[in-house]
């Protein structure tokens, strides 16, 4: 299973400005700048496009693991935040946090507990960066 996007950039970086497209057409010339990425701009940026990926496969993840424990969420709101950090002469993405908060009726600690962790550990996005990962996970009852 492949999945695509496509980026395309016009000018310099500090004044120059591109697009960022989706193979499913969720994304379509979505506007991104350096204003967008190191400023505060309106457009999208890739941090906010991790974010976003780390946060939905975190999720899914979860009811999987859920499931395997025999549990079932009402609801799992996964907030994740990327971390573009200076290094060197560049920038390097140093941490992904995510904060959880779920309803899960009839869970334990420890059920919610071990499927969060899992979750965290096993989802595609989470292997994929190398970075560190973290998670702030809250059940609320």
């Amino acid at each position: 299973m492949d999945r695509n996007a496509k980026a395309q950039w016009q000018g310099d970086l500090r004044s120059g400005k591109g697009t960022i497209s989706s193979g499913s057409g969720t994304l379509s010339n979505t506007p991104y700048s350096f204003r967008d990425r190191f400023e505060q701009g309106t457009g999208t940026n890739p941090e906010e496009l991790l974010a976003a990926a780390h946060a939905g496969c975190f999720s899914m993840a979860l009811s999987l693991m859920l499931q395997n424990e025999g549990l079932k969420a009402d609801s799992i709101d996964t907030t994740c935040t990327v971390t573009l950090d200076k290094e060197g002469e560049g920038f390097a993405i140093k941490k992904s946090a995510l904060k959880l908060v779920a309803k899960i009726p009839g869970a334990s600690q420890d059920a919610f507990n071990r499927a969060a962790q899992n979750a965290k550990e096993n989802c595609p996005v989470s292997k994929l960066f190398d970075t560190e990962i973290t998670l702030d996970a809250e059940l609320e009852s």
